[in-house]
């Protein structure tokens, strides 16, 4: 007897209340709150009282004693019953970014990116070619060349014959270095109109970061922010990155990147940049020359000629536009126009797939 039988549908993934859930839920906490320690355990306690994370059997105190116990936070020596996160959780947020934005990447015995140059690279292409003196016997692909042996010489095992003309070798991948200036802007508008656009922008570069480290570690990637100002910051302080009262100075952000690639001695340099807003700022002798009021033509000159300069030196810029307004668009347009860059125009769900994509199709090499 055959047929369906019916049962209410009990899901296999049931949340599993411990340390686990709880962790996973105070590393996303950790990077809101930029590494503050305690703003992250206040919010989780307030979760625990609206959704019920922990149960008698193992509560938030023994949450935090774990969270001691395993490195992840450090007494604060200068500020008592306060708590540092420690270089394993930025390790470990960096990670946790890694696998939110891009998903869980398959290992590789090489970190580098293909170009369409082949070469002496050590990953096979689908090309093949006729053998060339000075090609090594382990890249001779021996099916094709016995195949071409019995086409040139005949079926008849007798008559039966190898030459160097039925040689087919399969070609090399060349590989190449790039170094990624990643600028991100932390002027106020980050923040403004009840939208949180700083940590959706920190998350992807923290996942860039990772994803440099394991799949492309010959790479270089440099962060900068800029606000009034621009600098350089380690990859270790990109939890703890948060927007301060600044204008948008996306002069000073290009002439640093600029600065760091002309140091970098790799073939590839790119900058993508990371803005919701337009250039409102500069910055002069004895000051600031500022205008949050609209597209500045002072400030948009000198950002355009910096567009020019990098284009010169063939440094592709990719600007990430997390705005829509129409006269924004028309700036990015023409800010892309003349670098010869790129613009995408995004909403923060989708940047960090975007960033990923273009940095993994960037493989020119310059010959």
């Amino acid at each position: 007897m055959s047929g369906f039988r019916f049962r209410d549908f009990v899901p296999e993934d049931q949340p599993q209340k411990g340390f686990d859930s709880l962790f996973k839920l105070f590393m996303q906490l950790v990077t809101i709150t930029s590494g503050d320690v305690g703003e992250a355990l206040s919010w989780l306690n307030e979760l625990d009282k609206q959704y019920g994370l922990t149960d008698d059997g193992y509560g938030m105190g023994n949450f935090i004693d774990d969270l001691k116990g395993k490195g992840y936070i450090d007494e604060n020596p200068q500020e008592k019953g306060a708590f540092n996160i420690t270089p394993k959780t930025e390790q470990g947020i960096r990670k946790s970014a890694l696998e939110e934005i891009f998903g869980k990447l398959k290992k590789s015995s090489t970190g580098n990116h293909r170009t369409p140059h082949t070469g002496q690279g050590d990953e096979q292409s689908t090309d093949l070619r006729e053998f060339r003196f000075g090609d090594s016997l382990e890249s001779i692909q021996m099916t094709e060349s016995i195949r071409n042996a019995q086409l040139n010489h005949g079926m008849d095992g007798d008559d039966f014959m190898l030459t160097e003309n039925d040689l087919e070798v399969r070609e090399n991948e060349h590989k190449s270095q790039t170094s990624t200036v990643l600028m991100i802007d932390i002027s106020h508008s980050m923040i403004l109109y009840g939208e949180d656009r700083i940590t959706p922008a920190k998350k992807v570069a923290m996942a860039l970061a990772e994803l440099v480290k394991q799949k492309y570690p010959k790479d270089f990637l440099d962060v900068i922010v800029f606000g009034n100002d621009a600098w350089q910051i380690e990859v270790k302080e990109l939890p703890y990155l948060q927007v301060g009262p600044y204008h948008t100075n996306t002069v000073a952000g290009l002439e640093l990147a600029m600065d760091l690639l002309r140091k970098r001695k790799t073939p590839n340099k790119q900058i993508f940049m990371i803005t919701d807003g337009k250039p409102t700022c500069l910055k002069e002798a004895g000051g600031y020359y500022k205008n949050s009021f609209g597209l500045d033509r002072k400030v948009v000159n000198k950002t355009l000629n910096l567009a020019a300069a990098a284009r010169r030196v063939r440094i592709p810029i990719t600007t990430f536009m997390i705005a829509q307004d129409p006269y924004l668009k028309q700036f990015v347009e023409e800010f892309t126009e003349v670098n010869q860059g790129k613009a995408y125009y995004s909403g923060l769900k989708g940047l960090g797939h975007l960033i990923f994509e273009d940095y993994k199709k960037n493989r020119r090499k310059t010959l």
